[in-house]
C-alpha cells in the first residue's frame, strides 16, 4: 500500500509538479535508519528492492471509528503486514512477495529496544521482530531469511492507510463470493464494491472469513494494492495538483523511512515510472513448505526451502516471476473451470449440439467428459445446469459460462454437473478463476486481480 502511493507520487512529480513540492513533503516524512552499523549484509543484486511494513498504530483513530471498524484492544507494536517490492533495474516491473507473519525465522543476535538486554539468535515468528528490535531487526532478519540485500524501508500504520483511501476517492473492489468476518465487521456481498479508507481497512485486516485466515488475507491485500495502482493511474488524480496535494498529506502524515529515500530518489524513480500500470505489477507469496510448524514459539510456517530459494534467486537476479499473458474479457468466477468436471446432453434435435457445447467447454478450461449424449428430454429450450447443491459454488461458475441457463439443483447428483443444452445456445463466455495464480510460486500480474 505505501509503496503503491509513493509511486504515485514520485510519478506525478516526474509530470512537472517540481522539485520545490517534493521537497517541501520530504520534510514531512518521519525518518528512521534501519540500516544503522548493519555488517555482513548479502551482496547487492539488480534493481531496486523496499521492505514494506504495516504496523497496527491506531492511536490517531477517534473513538467512533475504532468502534465502528473494531479497533479496539491495544497495539501488539509488531507487524501486520510485511513484502518485498522489488522494482525492476529498467523500472518496467515491479514484484511484490508477501511474508507471513506467522513465519518461523530465526532472530540474529541483538539488543532487545526495550530492556537493553543483549540476546543471541533464537527462533521467533517473523512479526515479532519488529516487537523486539524495529526497524532495524526487522530487516536483518528478512535479509538474513532471504538474502536479497534491503535497499529501502517503507512503515505505514492504520491511520495513514485510511487516509490515503479516503483521499482517493476510494479503491474498487470485486468479489465473486459474500466476504464476511465478525472479527473485523467486514460485510461485503458478492459483486462490485467502492471501498473507503474505514472498509478498505477491514477488507485488508480480515482473516477469519475461510480456513485460508492470514493467506488468504494476504491474497486480499495483493488484491487491493493492484486496485489502488489501478485507481490512482487511471482517474486523473496524477494531474490534478490540487488532488495530489492532498493525498500525500494524507500518505506523508504518518509514515515512517529510511532517510535514504529523499527528495531526488523520489524524482528519479518517478520520472522513471510514467508508464507503471496494474498489468506492471505482479503479486505472490513465499512458498509455504509446511504449516503448522511449532518450534517454541508457538504454531508457525516454515518456508519451503527449495522453491522459497529460487523465488528470492529471481529477485536477486532481476527476473520476473511470470509472463505477460492475453487477457480477454474473461468473467471472474469463484472457481477456476479447471476445477469442474462437466457432463454435457443435448437436449434438442439438432444434430452435433452436443459436441459443439463440450468442446467449446473444453477449450474455456471446463473438464467435460468429452463424451457427450442425448438428453431425456429433446425440447429443451433453456440450457439448463443441473448441480449437486453441494457443488453450488461449481454450477454458479459454469452457469456464468453459460449466459442466459438455469441453475436447477438435484440431490444426489454427484460431484460432476450436468449441462442439459437448449435450443437458446448460442456461446461459451470465457471466465476465469479470481486467483489465477501462475507457475511454481502462484504469481498473479496486477490486472488479472482488478476488476474485469
Amino acid at each position: 500500500m505505501r509503496v503503491v502511493t509513493t509511486l504515485s507520487v514520485v510519478v506525478l512529480a516526474s509530470a512537472g509538479i517540481g522539485h520545490a513540492v517534493m521537497a517541501s513533503l520530504d520534510a514531512d516524512i518521519a525518518r528512521v535508519d534501519p540500516f544503522k552499523d548493519m555488517k555482513n549484509r548479502p551482496q547487492a543484486g539488480h534493481g531496486m528492492n523496499v521492505l514494506l511494513v504495516g504496523t497496527d498504530g491506531r492511536e490517531k483513530i477517534g473513538k467512533e471509528e475504532r468502534r465502528k471498524y473494531r479497533l479496539g484492544g491495544a497495539p501488539c507494536n509488531c507487524t501486520d503486514t510485511i513484502m518485498i517490492v522489488h522494482v525492476s533495474e529498467d523500472r518496467e516491473r515491479a514484484t511484490v512477495v508477501s511474508l507471513p507473519r506467522d513465519s518461523y525465522a530465526v532472530m540474529p543476535a541483538h539488543v532487545d529496544r526495550t530492556t537493553g538486554r543483549r540476546h543471541s539468535g533464537h527462533p521467533i515468528k517473523l512479526n515479532a521482530a519488529y516487537a523486539e528490535g524495529g526497524p532495524q531487526l526487522t530487516v536483518r532478519t528478512v535479509e538474513s531469511m532471504t538474502k536479497v540485500k534491503i535497499d529501502h524501508y517503507l512503515e505505514v500504520d492504520f491511520t495513514s492507510f485510511m487516509r490515503t483511501v479516503d483521499v482517493v476517492g476510494g479503491v474498487k473492489i470485486c468479489t465473486a463470493d459474500p466476504l464476511k468476518d465478525s472479527y473485523t465487521g467486514l460485510d461485503l456481498p458478492a459483486g462490485r464494491h467502492t471501498l473507503a479508507g474505514g472498509q478498505a481497512l477491514q477488507y485488508v485486516r480480515a482473516r477469519h472469513i475461510d480456513g485460508a485466515s492470514d493467506l488468504g488475507r494476504m491474497k486480499r491485500q495483493q488484491r487491493f494494492m493492484a486496485a489502488l495502482v489501478e485507481r490512482i493511474t487511471s482517474s486523473g488524480i496524477l494531474l490534478n495538483p490540487m488532488k495530489f496535494r492532498d493525498v500525500t498529506r494524507a500518505v506523508l502524515g504518518s509514515v515512517r523511512a529510511d532517510k535514504g529515500f529523499g527528495t531526488d530518489e523520489m524524482l528519479d524513480l518517478g520520472r522513471a515510472m510514467r508508464n507503471f500500470s496494474p498489468s506492471s505489477s505482479e503479486f505472490t507469496t513465499v512458498p509455504i513448505g509446511r504449516m503448522g510448524y511449532m518450534k517454541g514459539v508457538g504454531s508457525t510456517l516454515k518456508w519451503d526451502p527449495v522453491k522459497a530459494e529460487r523465488l528470492f534467486h529471481a529477485l536477486r537476479e532481476d527476473q520476473p516471476l511470470s509472463v505477460r499473458r492475453p487477457r480477454g474479457a474473461a468473467q471472474i468466477v469463484s472457481v477456476a473451470p479447471q476445477q469442474i468436471r462437466v457432463q454435457v446432453e443435448n437436449g434438442t434435435r439438432t444434430p452435433g449440439l452436443g459436441r459443439r457445447v463440450d468442446a467449446a467447454l473444453a477449450s474455456t478450461g471446463f473438464r467435460t467428459t468429452r463424451a457427450p449424449v442425448n438428453a431425456a428430454a429433446r425440447d429443451v429450450k433453456r440450457t439448463i445446469v443441473a448441480y449437486d447443491p453441494r457443488w453450488d459454488r461449481s454450477a454458479k461458475s459454469l452457469a456464468t459460462a453459460l449466459p442466459g441457463s438455469e441453475l436447477r439443483p438435484v440431490k444426489g447428483l454427484g460431484a460432476t454437473l450436468k449441462v442439459i443444452a437448449g435450443t437458446d445456445f448460442e456461446r461459451v463466455r470465457k471466465v476465469r478463476a479470481e486467483d489465477p495464480g501462475q507457475g511454481e510460486f502462484g504469481v498473479v500480474r496486477g490486472d488479472e486481480v482488478a476488476c474485469a
